[in-house]
């Protein structure tokens, strides 16, 4: 919490592990309990865990640096228990992480919070730097020595898919010293740079009327039936984004620059091919998405906000009413009890065994929901580890699409659980995969909502929400990937200024919203805000991939008599244990194609169409 005087660690720890929950005007929101993780940060349990897991990482390296070929060539069993240990190490220290993590997001302003998160990244990075040297010198392996011990040693057949996912970093690898150098200074350089821009955002504030709210209250009220307020919040964001302009450009530039010198030494071609190589995807299936959905803008937001500035009375929307609600769309708060069951519903319609996984997250402390200063904005599923389970954070205000975000947080969350099962090496899905069950999700919960509406209106309404919930998803997350891509490729030419960034954010902004849209003083700046640009570079494309992968799967699921549920389930069990072309194959889809792309956004054109034809209706 934001407080004058910063609460001592241990109490800090008391009020983030205590099961609890918050009354407000949406009901009783819960606050995660992170017990499951530790009990504080000044626990026994924390402590005794760090430095074992900390000696343990010197003791690995004693053990198995430089010895792994030799392992190897003595039999399969003594590689495949060296693998076995890296991974229990990696599960141990990615539980203290995960829960300095969470205990930051929670509250990021607090100084007590955010000194525990440093110290404790700085550790791990220390702990971390004794273990580099494995994935290398797995690396250095010959192919053939570890399929034939792989033949022969069925623990290390296990981790096969792993080795050779691994392998596809090898072209890219440095050598140790030089490895373990960007390592430590990580903790001195984007690592730091990432935790500025976090504590600059949390500890923003935005006036309104005398009032002074953090962002994500005011990000709310750009959803408010009123342009007035809709306008005042768009206002003051633009203010106080151009008081803090300059800080904002100088953590663009350093980390763009941190990322082209880390490119070079790799040898990476292209910005955004080492997101790529981190996603398990090839270049040319996402400039396959990226052009697909760049041909679509006329046919998609161009033409529904169109569509919309008529339903508003306007010729041209302002930039502060593209979400703005219908005019005759429902105004009602939704309560935090509705939500829930809104969406187990949906869930339990699509899987029983679905909906279970689910409400464990509501009955056993795992949600972290209402909007308190110093939270980090949004909302995130974050995995920890295997041996415990995902927590969700939110920040719930009522409004449907916070039970879409609900819905997709705990898509993830599902996905997270199921993967759960492969362990700490092969659980975590890339990005492109990930976004697959907390968008299903939402299309489940949409759909389960829209089966239940009684009226045109009410229809109306519901469809141009999940419109432009597939915009934002689709077209927007394209438009992002675009701007990164012109200011990173700049960049490398030297030192970009506060307008040269706004320049390359504007341009695509006009071409991804089109002509209906006027973009007015102050949304020049609002490129400032978005956390993906800073923590995960040309991360958004994953979302675009997602839903468009998600409309396909979801067509199929429409259209097949029985065992659909079972091949879901197995594609979000696999985690990153097989690339999409596999995990889509049993779908009868593939990726590589682009007619692909094309089934996934005829799907948000057909919404459309339906839309026009609800309108005319009434």
């Amino acid at each position: 919490m934001n407080r004058v005087d910063p609460i001592a660690p241990a109490a800090a720890a008391e009020a983030a592990n205590s099961a609890s929950h918050v009354y407000s005007e949406f009901g009783k929101l819960p606050e995660w309990n992170l017990n499951d993780l530790y009990p504080g940060m000044a626990s026994d349990d924390f402590k005794r865990d760090f430095d074992s897991a900390v000696e343990k990482a010197r003791g690995f390296e004693k053990t198995y640096k430089g010895k792994l070929s030799k392992l190897l060539a003595e039999s399969g069993d003594g590689l495949a228990q060296a693998i076995v240990d890296y991974e229990k190490l990696e599960e141990e220290l990615g539980r203290i992480i995960s829960y300095a993590g969470l205990i930051y997001a929670g509250d990021s302003v607090d100084p007590a919070n955010g000194k525990f998160y440093g110290d404790v990244q700085e550790r791990l990075t220390t702990a971390g730097s004794h273990l580099l040297f494995f994935t290398l010198e797995l690396n250095q392996l010959a192919d053939k020595a570890i399929n034939e011990a792989a033949q022969t040693t069925e623990k290390l057949a296990y981790y096969l898919p792993w080795l050779t996912d691994l392998r596809l970093d090898k072209p890219f690898q440095l050598e140790d010293q030089i490895e373990r150098l960007f390592l430590e200074k990580s903790a001195t350089g984007a690592s730091a740079f990432n935790r500025l821009f976090d504590e600059t955002m949390s500890g923003l504030r935005f006036e309104i009327d005398g009032e002074e709210l953090a962002i994500e209250p005011v990000l709310n009220l750009l959803q408010d039936k009123s342009s007035e307020v809709r306008k005042s919040a768009s206002d003051a964001l633009a203010a106080t984004f151009q008081d803090n302009i300059r800080l904002f450009t100088l953590i663009t530039n350093t980390l763009a620059k941190d990322k082209q010198i880390s490119d070079s030494w790799r040898g990476f071609e292209d910005v955004a091919d080492s997101r790529h190589l981190a996603n398990r995807v090839e270049r040319p299936v996402v400039d396959a998405l990226v052009s697909a959905v760049e041909d679509a803008f006329p046919r998609i937001s161009h033409r529904y906000y169109a569509m919309k500035a008529k339903w508003m009375g306007m010729d041209v929307l302002n930039h502060w009413d593209r979400n703005a609600p219908l005019p005759e769309g429902p105004q009602r708060v939704i309560k935090w009890d509705e939500a829930q069951e809104t969406v187990l519903q949906a869930y339990h319609g699509f899987a029983p065994s679905m909906a279970d996984i689910a409400r464990d997250f509501f009955d056993k402390g795992w949600i972290d929901a209402p909007v308190r200063p110093g939270k980090s904005p949004g909302a995130f599923a974050h995995p920890t580890v295997p041996a415990v389970h995902p927590y969700i954070l939110l920040n719930y205000q009522g409004k449907p699409r916070d039970v879409m975000t609900l819905a997709h947080e705990l898509g993830h969350g599902v996905h997270q659980v199921l993967a759960g099962g492969q362990g700490a090496l092969m659980a975590s899905t890339p990005l492109t995969l990930a976004e697959t069950a907390s968008v299903f999700g939402e299309m489940l919960t949409f759909r389960s909502l829209l089966q239940g509406t009684k009226s045109p209106r009410e229809r109306k309404a519901m469809l141009a929400a999940k419109v432009e919930d597939m915009i934002n998803t689709v077209v927007r997350q394209i438009a992002f990937y675009m701007f990164e891509r012109k200011v990173h490729e700049a960049r490398r030419n030297g030192e970009l200024t506060t307008d040269q960034i706004c320049e390359c954010w504007m341009s695509v902004q006009e071409s991804s919203l089109g002509p209906a849209v006027k973009l007015g003083p102050g949304y020049e700046t609002f490129w400032t805000y978005i956390p993906h640009f800073i923590h995960s570079p040309f991360y958004v494309y994953a979302y675009a991939f997602g839903d468009c992968l998600v409309n396909s799967l979801y067509s199929i699921y429409q259209n097949s008599e029985s065992g659909f549920q079972e091949k879901y389930f197995d594609m979000l069990r696999a985690g990153g244990s097989k690339h999409h072309s596999e995990l889509l194959a049993p779908f009868g889809l593939d990726a590589s194609e682009a007619s692909f792309w094309q089934k996934g956004l005829a799907v948000i054109e057909g919404l459309i169409d339906e839309l026009e034809a609800v309108d005319r209706e009434i």
